[in-house]
């Protein structure tokens, strides 16, 4: 953990040092040419303003002053005059910009993350780094001119500063979980295809469009994108509402004593841990998460409760009873069809299931053989075992080793494998 904190740690580093050198230089220097630093510095501060009703964990919360800083990251003409300003006036303009727009949020408690400004003054950066030298040198106009071929260097200059985003940000995400580096990449290069293209592509048609228009684009641009940006969060708290309208339903049977409280929400969390161990990413999670919290609402049909609700204890016809019951109710939620044939299929062989069912079938035996509290280390270690030695037809060898690894990064003592 020692590794992965100073990863972090290098990373803010690095942020705050590019930051530093930026403001530092530009205030030594003199900003070139102030209006368009200006007008721009206000474009990144109205899109951090904009931030208002974000939800948790949103991957670009502000992505009108994401657009704002790249395009003044890679702007060489402004109404047709050549611009000046240089890679570190970039960095110092996108800075202010940040710290602005985020007067309003400090002073309600909810300021910017510290991994949204580092990654935002980094990827900057580098785009600005890669663009303002060719540019200023004349050795871009020199080699590419001002047609087509120039719209298509943008474009590439934008990919590979999204791809150095996503690398980046995935790699914060590793050191802050130790999930697998792989699957959190994935969910990043995803995202690419949503949010990420359009920050970017929008990026780069409001620097050309400046370079023609002058500032006058920049309003011009503002308007459709907070809009766009107030849909995107509409549909945001949509699917927020859904999950916690699934967590609430899985509540149910806590509610009517079927299960401990606190049962689904354990399962689902470390279930979703797990999946991502195994390199589970994007849908498939959370078609995971989703059986995972409904994987025991099949109790509700049953006259008699089972003893604390401990279904890995039961006998495996009566398993699989409760999961068809189950697999029925969650077909009438209007969830995923797959979720449904996750709980359906929890209580089969392993070698019959797909993994998310062989994950929710180990996670929910090791809740019941636990009592539901985690316990202490040497009560987790018991059921581990226990885990272990139904792994010749219950649960799948690799599924038990995963489940082990994420506890034993939870607090427990290293649990040894096999």
């Amino acid at each position: 953990m020692a590794g992965d904190s100073g990863g972090i740690r290098g990373v803010y580093g690095a942020a705050a040092l590019v930051a530093a050198v930026g403001l530092v230089w530009t205030l030594w220097r003199g900003v070139d040419q102030p209006g368009n630093a200006l007008a721009f510095g206000a474009f990144i501060a109205v899109g951090e303003l904009a931030r208002w009703g974000s939800q948790p964990g949103e991957r670009e919360p502000a992505p009108l002053g994401a657009a704002g800083a790249l395009a003044y990251a890679l702007l060489g003409e402004c109404a047709g005059r050549p611009t000046s300003h240089g890679a570190l006036q970039v960095v110092a303009v996108v800075v202010a910009g940040v710290l602005v727009g985020a007067v309003p949020h400090v002073a309600r408690g909810h300021g910017p993350a510290l991994e949204h400004v580092a990654r935002r003054v980094l990827t900057v950066g580098f785009a600005a780094a890669c663009f303002q030298p060719l540019y200023t040198s004349g050795e871009l106009e020199r080699r590419i001119g001002h047609g087509a071929y120039y719209a298509l260097f943008l474009l590439l200059l934008l990919v590979l500063t999204a791809l150095c985003d996503a690398v980046l940000s995935a790699a914060m995400l590793r050191a802050r979980t130790r999930y697998p580096y792989g699957p959190l990449l994935r969910d990043e290069l995803r995202a690419l295809l949503g949010i990420g293209s359009a920050v970017c592509a929008t990026g780069a048609v409001v620097a050309l469009s400046v370079a023609v228009a002058g500032l006058w684009a920049l309003p011009v641009f503002c308007v459709p994108l907070l809009l766009t940006q107030l849909s995107f969060r509409r549909y945001a708290a949509v699917r927020t509402t859904y999950r916690q309208t699934i967590a609430s339903l899985a509540r149910a049977t806590e509610i009517a004593g079927y299960t401990q409280p606190g049962h689904a929400r354990r399962v689902a969390a470390l279930a979703t841990a797990v999946g991502r161990e195994l390199g589970l990413s994007g849908p498939d999670l959370a078609v995971l998460e989703y059986a995972a919290l409904m994987h025991d609402i099949g109790q509700l049909s049953l006259v008699d409760p089972v003893p604390e609700g401990a279904t890995a204890l039961l006998p495996a016809a009566e398993q699989r009873r409760i999961a068809l019951l189950g697999g029925a109710v969650v077909r009438q939620t209007g969830a995923p069809a797959a979720v449904a044939v996750v709980v359906e299929l929890q209580a089969d062989p392993y070698r019959d299931q797909p993994l998310p069912a062989r994950i929710v079938r180990a996670v929910n035996a090791y809740d019941d053989l636990t009592g539901g509290s985690g316990g202490t280390a040497g009560g987790a270690l018991s059921a581990l075992e226990r885990l272990r030695l139904g792994t010749g037809h219950d649960y799948q060898p690799e599924v038990v080793e995963s489940l082990a690894r994420v506890l034993a990064r939870g607090g427990l003592a290293p649990v040894p494998p096999g």
